[in-house]
């Protein structure tokens, strides 16, 4: 008859220790995304004539206009140019991310979908 098996479940399954882990990665997960929060990071358009800063987490929080991007004439290209460089920051600030999350997405090893680290049933994922 099973008795528990103390800190270990059945077929050796130690609960301890994968709690231990999950607190370890929740730990890891909140430097990882306090850091995010932090950091900042370029994008450009035209050759540098438009500069967007934005945060590891995607908020924009500056944006530089070069005086030769300004033509009164023609605003559509200049408006052009800060979508290029704010998108261009986006994707480098996701790219930022992935980087910083990387070593954690994969969890414990499995993945239920929506959540990540935890083993799926048997024949999924």
């Amino acid at each position: 008859m099973f008795d528990g098996g103390g800190a270990q479940g059945a077929g050796g399954f130690d609960m301890s220790n994968l709690l231990a882990q999950a607190q370890a990665m929740q730990s890891q997960l909140m430097e990882a995304q306090a850091n995010l929060e932090s950091a900042e990071v370029e994008g450009t358009a035209g050759g540098g004539l438009v500069t967007a800063l934005v945060s590891g987490t995607g908020e924009l929080l500056s944006l530089t206009i070069s005086r030769n991007a300004v033509d009164p004439d023609d605003t559509e290209t200049l408006a052009d140019l800060i979508v290029a460089a704010v998108r261009d920051a986006s994707e480098n600030a996701k790219e930022l991310a992935a980087e910083a999350m990387g070593p954690l997405a994969g969890g414990l090893g499995g993945g239920l979908p929506g959540m990540p680290g935890i083993p799926g049933p048997p024949g999924q994922g």
